[in-house]
C-alpha cells in the first residue's frame, strides 16, 4: 500500500503521480491500479502530441511500482531485453500495426481503444538475447548522457533566475542584493514612459496571405510563429511585450532585431539610449509582476496608458551593461547546452530509426 504510485508521460517516461499531478490521484484502496517489478513493461495507450499511437516504458528506477491498470503491463520471457523491446516501440515501426487495432476514436479519457489481446498480437523483429543487450547497452548510454545534458540546462537555469533575483532592486530596496565592485550608487525609479519609447503606431500586422516561409521573423499573438518575406523597419532595438496573455503569472515579453513582421497585438518598445541600455531593458521588464496591471479574464490585457505608468526601477548606464554583459554570458552558455541537448536528442532518434536495420552487432 506505501509503494511509489507511477504514471506513465510520453515525453518523460515514468513519474510519481506527486510530480506530474502535484497530488496523488489514487483511491484509499488503490483498486484501480496494477502491483509493477523492476524492468517489467507498461503500454500506456493514451493519444498524445509525442505518442500518437501510446508508448511502452520499462520499470526501472523502483523494485516495484503501483501503476493504473488501465495500463497493458507485461514481463518477457528470458530470452528478451526489456530495454530493447522499449526501444523498438519508441521508433514508431509499430504504430502502423497499434493504428490498425484502434476499434474507435480516442475516449473522453484520451485512451486509445486498443484491447489486451489485440496489444499483444503486434509482431517485431528481434535478435537472439546477446545481440539485444548490446543495442540496449547503447540506447542507455546515450539516454544517461541526454539525462546529464538536461540537468545542466536546469542548473544553468536556476542560476540565472537567482541571478536575476538577485542583481535587480525590488519595490522597497534602493540597491540590489548582489553588489559588483566599484557600483555602489542608488537606483532611480522612473515610469516606463520616461525611459522608454511606446512605438505601437509603428506595428504592421501580417495577413495571412502574406506569411510566405522566408527569412524575416513574424512575431503573432503567440510569439515567433514564422518567418515571412518582407520586413517592416521599427528600430535597432525593439522589445515586444503583447498586449494579451493566458495567465498572469508568465507575461510573454519578447527582445528582437528588426527587420520583422509585428502583429498588431502587441506593445512595442524602444529604450531611450540616453538613459537606458535596450538589452539591460529586456532583462529588467521580466521581472516586473504584470498581475497586478493586467484587465480582463480567460486572455489578459495590458492596456497601453497602464503601461506607460509601470515604475521601473535602474542603475546608472555602466552598471546596466556590466549586469546585462553578465547575464547574456550565462543565456549564451544556456543557448550552447541546448545545442548540445538537440544534438544528443537527435542522435538517439537516429540510433532509434537504426535499431531494426541490418546493422549487426557481433556477440
Amino acid at each position: 500500500m506505501n509503494l511509489p504510485l507511477l504514471t506513465i508521460s510520453a515525453r518523460y517516461g515514468w513519474m510519481t503521480q506527486q510530480s506530474r499531478f502535484s497530488a496523488s490521484i489514487a483511491g484509499r484502496e488503490k483498486k484501480n491500479y496494477t502491483l509493477l517489478k523492476k524492468h517489467q513493461l507498461s503500454y500506456n495507450h493514451g493519444n498524445s502530441k509525442v505518442a500518437n499511437y501510446g508508448t511502452v516504458y520499462e520499470l526501472t528506477d523502483y523494485d516495484e511500482a503501483l501503476v493504473p491498470k488501465v495500463y497493458h503491463s507485461f514481463s518477457l520471457t528470458s530470452e528478451n531485453s526489456s530495454k530493447f523491446i522499449e526501444s523498438y516501440f519508441h521508433t514508431k515501426k509499430l504504430d502502423a500495426q497499434l493504428r490498425k487495432f484502434i476499434a474507435s476514436t480516442a475516449r473522453m479519457d484520451g485512451l486509445l481503444n486498443i484491447s489486451f489481446d489485440d496489444f499483444m498480437k503486434v509482431k517485431l523483429f528481434a535478435p537472439e538475447r546477446c545481440e539485444q543487450s548490446k543495442i540496449s547497452r547503447i540506447i542507455n548510454l546515450i539516454e544517461k548522457l541526454i539525462t546529464l545534458q538536461q540537468r545542466k540546462m536546469e542548473q544553468l537555469k536556476q542560476l540565472k533566475k537567482a541571478m536575476l533575483q538577485q542583481l535587480f532592486v525590488n519595490k522597497n530596496n534602493k540597491q540590489p542584493i548582489l553588489k559588483f565592485k566599484n557600483f555602489r550608487n542608488n537606483w532611480r525609479e522612473y515610469k516606463l514612459s520616461e525611459i522608454v519609447n511606446l512605438e505601437d503606431n509603428k506595428r504592421k500586422p501580417v495577413k495571412a496571405t502574406e506569411r510566405i516561409r522566408g527569412k524575416i521573423p513574424y512575431y503573432g499573438a503567440n510569439g515567433i510563429q514564422d518567418y515571412v518575406k518582407g520586413y517592416t523597419h521599427i528600430g535597432k532595438h525593439v522589445l515586444i511585450a503583447e498586449d494579451g496573455a493566458n495567465s498572469v503569472d508568465d507575461y510573454p515579453i519578447y527582445f528582437i532585431y528588426s527587420p520583422s513582421w509585428i502583429n498588431n497585438h502587441t506593445h512595442v518598445l524602444t529604450a531611450k539610449e540616453e538613459i537606458l541600455s535596450s538589452e539591460f531593458l529586456a532583462y529588467a521588464l521580466k521581472k516586473i509582476n504584470y498581475a497586478k496591471y493586467l484587465v480582463g479574464s480567460g486572455r489578459y490585457k495590458l492596456n497601453a496608458e497602464i503601461l506607460k505608468l509601470i515604475p521601473l526601477k535602474i542603475p546608472t548606464m555602466n552598471e546596466q551593461k556590466y549586469i546585462e554583459s553578465n547575464l547574456s554570458k550565462i543565456d549564451k552558455l544556456i543557448a550552447l547546452q541546448q545545442n548540445k541537448l538537440t544534438q544528443l536528442t537527435a542522435l538517439k532518434k537516429y540510433l532509434l530509426q537504426k535499431l531494426s536495420s541490418k546493422k549487426r552487432y557481433q556477440c
